[in-house]
């Protein structure tokens, strides 16, 4: 069983440590001790945790097949006649969109604006990220 420590939780949440031991001690998401007394939350439990609040945030998109949404701020706009290249800061993560110039036009996208990056697509690339890390 996989166990993330309480700050590679609150990363993988995209919140604080702090939050998210106000989180733990108020009873939304269980956690354990370690042999050395640290907060511990088993990967199980935080999975079912982050699915419940996608859930969440994924309410009132019933009008869509898209399931891949990610909420952020427009920081680049470069356009020439016909094409738009387009990149939103989500997070830790940056989105780059192509999209025609009259797209962009007409969502009046600027650098500033507050954008959700919706993404459908067949092929997606899943690599593990947790190499050299012990699964107790």
């Amino acid at each position: 069983m996989t166990t993330f420590r309480i700050g590679e939780a609150a990363e993988l949440l995209g919140i604080s440590a702090d939050t998210l031991r106000r989180w733990i001690d108020a009873g939304r998401l269980p956690a354990g001790r370690d042999d050395n007394g640290h907060r511990m939350i088993d990967g199980v439990d935080l999975a079912a945790f982050a699915r419940s609040q996608a859930a969440e945030a994924d309410a009132g998109t019933e009008g869509s097949s898209a399931r891949n949404r990610l909420r952020g701020i427009v920081t680049a706009v470069v356009k020439d006649t016909v094409m738009a290249q387009v990149d939103i800061q989500a997070g830790p993560f940056r989105v780059v969109s192509l999209m025609s110039r009259e797209a962009a036009d007409e969502l009046d996208l600027r650098v500033g604006s507050l954008a959700v990056a919706v993404i459908k697509s067949t092929t997606v690339v899943v690599e593990r990220a947790d190499k050299g890390r012990s699964h107790t």
